[in-house]
């Protein structure tokens, strides 16, 4: 990650927030991030980012589409690591909406980039996630 983007150490600083146990703090660097967004990479991470901090999960779906039109525009392999991600959250949004076509169509096109996913425990964790919605859902 460029820590030398500001919008991307706002995102990160986010998630150490999350992961200290503040929400509020985290929720308010998301969406500093999302304000102070310059291209589409930084909207894609961002949207993403504001995503995790919200509690319908029609928001949380929202967001993540917006992230995925962002990644959709970047055009680079840039973000190519990130469409997992962003498809796994799509497709969980969407199991809790009560979409199951959509949430596994999303799994899907999550399986379709796991390639890009580096081998490491987020990695393998997203893999997981893939392999398990794919699953679950027939």
């Amino acid at each position: 990650m460029d820590l030398d983007n500001p919008v991307l150490r706002l995102c990160q600083d986010g998630m150490r927030a999350e992961a200290q146990g503040r929400p509020a703090e985290a929720r308010a660097l998301f969406e500093q991030a999302w304000a102070r967004r310059t291209d589409d990479y930084d909207a894609c991470v961002a949207a993403h980012c504001v995503a995790r901090q919200q509690d319908d999960p029609e928001e949380i779906l929202r967001w993540n589409q917006e992230a995925l039109r962002h990644a959709d525009a970047v055009g680079d392999d840039r973000i190519a690591a990130f469409y997992p991600s962003l498809q796994v959250s799509v497709a969980m949004a969407h199991e809790r909406l009560g979409n199951p076509v959509a949430a596994r169509t999303a799994f899907g096109r999550a399986a379709e980039h796991v390639g890009a996913l580096p081998a490491d425990a987020y990695g393998e964790q997203l893999r997981t996630a893939v392999t398990d919605g794919l699953r679950r859902l027939g």
